[in-house]
């Protein structure tokens, strides 16, 4: 997932920055994405203390150091393939067809319905709504970098505070 687009656009030899293969943040990426943060994580957080057992709320087992430690990095090397090929090629391909809201909606509901491969549960099917935010910080950033920070802050966010049972 992380290589295909890169692949995709020298076969086709297509500019890699045409699908924000070129990780770059401008000023507005960085103001998006501080905001972006402010109104969900921030939130979510103090939401989370009242979270039922079954959500990851309180009395559920937290990872141990090296289990988090684990868990991280898993989440942040998700983040990049994740966006590179969702964001980035996907994305790219269903704007391009459909428009931009349609296929920011497209691209987030493949995006959540993949959560369900691994792992199954109505609550995986929620990474659709900050899957949304990370589709409109790609294409307001012009790049997958805004969405890859927001998605890494996110896994890190649910390693900590709303471990999945």
């Amino acid at each position: 997932m992380l290589y295909f687009p890169y692949e995709w656009c020298k076969f086709r030899h297509e500019d890699e920055k045409f699908y924000g293969l070129k990780w770059f943040m401008t000023k507005q990426s960085k103001r998006d994405v501080t905001i972006a943060i402010l109104f969900t994580l921030i939130p979510l957080s103090v939401i989370t203390f009242y979270w039922p057992y079954e959500w990851g709320g309180r009395g559920l087992k937290h990872p141990s150091f090296w289990e988090a430690v684990n868990y991280l990095g898993g989440g942040i090397a998700a983040a990049f393939i994740e966006e590179t090929f969702f964001r980035g090629w996907l994305q790219t391909l269903t704007v391009k067809k459909f428009g931009v809201y349609t296929g920011i909606f497209i691209t987030t509901l493949i995006f959540a319905l993949s959560h369900l491969i691994m792992i199954s549960g109505w609550l995986r099917v929620a990474t659709f709504f900050p899957g949304l935010i990370m589709g409109i910080l790609r294409h307001r950033g012009g790049s997958v970098m805004p969405s890859i920070i927001y998605h890494a802050l996110c896994n890190i966010w649910a390693v900590w505070l709303a471990p999945i049972p």
